[in-house]
């Protein structure tokens, strides 16, 4: 009875990381564009480049390797751009920082043509 326990035990303990695996496979894949289709995700796209990202992600995982090991990897075969949220650094300043700044202008032309009509 108690190698039963144990075995089962190990059992759930097999499927849980399994499933785990499966999950940080799915989140890696759905931050990782597609070269092939524009403006999908590898996990959204059947091409043929996107099957073969998802099993070179199942391959690491299974080798190993841990989320930011495998976005490196990836970045380096195949660049920056294949990432979807770029890291912070000061190749990617302007692109962090734009956003925020069309945001404050575009309110600081809206507060100014509010302020001109009361006038």
């Amino acid at each position: 009875m108690k190698i039963i326990k144990q075995f089962l035990i190990i059992l759930l303990l097999f499927n849980f990381s399994e499933l785990k695996s499966e999950e940080l496979k799915d989140k890696i894949s759905k931050n990782i564009r597609c070269l092939i289709c524009q403006g999908q995700s590898v996990y959204d796209s059947n091409s043929d480049f996107a099957l073969s990202i998802k099993i070179t992600i199942e391959k690491k995982l299974d080798d190993g390797f841990s989320e930011s090991e495998i976005y490196d990897y990836l970045k380096t075969q195949y660049g920056e751009w294949i990432v979807y949220n770029p890291e912070f650094n000061k190749n990617t300043l302007i692109l962090w920082i734009l956003p925020i700044l069309l945001f404050f202008i575009g309110g600081a032309i809206i507060t100014k043509k509010l302020f001109i009509k009361k006038i």
